[in-house]
């Protein structure tokens, strides 16, 4: 990896983002999708104008080597101030401290938008995704055992949260 940017994401994008979570759909459980989303996922994505949602690509010269996102954690009015992220990054990105890089554009940006808590899932066993978070500041808040059934094991998921203000 030469010179890596971290950016807003663009549609031009699109597709290397769809490929890298096309990945992680067909070969893990860091996503609980079992198919890839549509185009048009990726679009609502990018379009969000909300406060609090954003889309970031990291990038070595033109390549997208991963995304982060924040959006809605609930759709009710009194979790306006609260944001869950995801982060995903292409397999030969991973171990190269990208993660935190982009993940910490990302929580600068919500610092930026005053978002009290941002809350973050994590699929089991993921003990990378696992310390990235307790890097950067998160708390390990509870598990939720076997929640999802995917590749033909439940999996579960451990909930991580950030108070930023």
């Amino acid at each position: 990896m030469s010179k890596i940017t971290v950016r807003p994401a663009e549609s031009a994008d699109l597709v290397a983002v769809a490929a890298i979570y096309a990945d992680a759909v067909h070969t893990s459980v860091a996503t609980f999708d079992i198919e890839e989303p549509p185009p048009t996922y990726w679009q609502a994505k990018l379009d969000s104008t909300a406060v609090g949602d954003h889309f970031l690509v990291a990038c070595d010269e033109n390549t997208v080597l991963g995304f982060a996102y924040s959006g809605v954690f609930r759709s009710r009015p009194a979790y306006g101030r609260t944001r869950e992220t995801s982060i995903y990054l292409a397999p030969a990105a991973s171990g190269s401290g990208l993660g935190t890089r982009l993940y910490g554009a990302l929580l600068d940006l919500l610092r930026k938008d005053q978002v009290h808590l941002v809350v973050s899932v994590v699929a089991q066993p993921n003990p990378a995704s696992n310390a990235l978070h307790r890097k950067l500041g998160f708390t390990e808040v509870g598990t939720l055992d076997e929640v999802g059934f995917k590749f033909g094991k439940y999996v579960s998921t451990t909930w991580f949260q950030l108070r930023q203000t």
